[in-house]
């Protein structure tokens, strides 16, 4: 019985030191990769302001290529949304609409994942570093607020999405390129 009543004792330690460092980890994440394109900005662009030709080069499309998609709202710019519903794990359902457009610089898209109300955020930033050569740095962002495991999760974020981020990237350029 004594057993017993300290396991529960450092359950319950265990627990609330969890808690209290949660409290202490960043509120925010942020993940960001970058590639060179040959290509115009424009060019560039014109590819990640919409989401009629997405799945041609992203990661998550791979993952899953019978995933449902839906489209709506104009074809480009703001208010573009695609939505999606998967039986695999690492996409579930949610959607992606674009909340900012600035020509031939920037897109900001709204992340919604199934069911949590609070969304991550995802840019293009494109910058010319020659006619046609364009840097684009794709980029996420999420803010947990006080959610404690939404801020262990954040740690480990840049490892999980990182290198799905380049894949896209190498894709979109291959694409954009041949």
């Amino acid at each position: 019985m004594k057993f017993l009543k300290n396991l529960f004792i450092g359950i319950a330690v265990l627990a609330i030191i969890i808690i209290i460092v949660g409290f202490f980890l960043p509120q925010t994440t942020h993940v960001e990769r970058s590639i060179t394109i040959n290509a115009s900005q424009d060019t560039v662009f014109q590819q990640v302001n919409t989401f009629d030709d997405f799945n041609s080069w992203s990661p998550w499309h791979k993952m899953d290529p019978s995933a449902m998609y839906e489209y709506s709202g104009p074809d480009s710019g703001v208010g573009a949304k695609m939505s999606w519903e998967s039986d695999n794990a690492q996409l579930g359902t949610g959607s992606q609409e674009i909340v900012e457009s600035t020509y031939p610089k920037f897109v900001k898209t709204e992340l919604l994942f199934g069911d949590d109300p609070n969304p991550g955020y995802a840019t293009f930033e494109l910058e010319e570093l020659a006619p046609r050569e364009t840097k684009v740095t794709w980029s996420f962002e999420a803010d947990f607020g006080n959610n404690i495991i939404g801020r262990y999760f954040g740690l480990f974020m840049d490892g999980m999405l990182g290198s799905t981020y380049e894949e896209g990237l190498q894709a979109l350029k291959e694409k954009i390129e041949k």
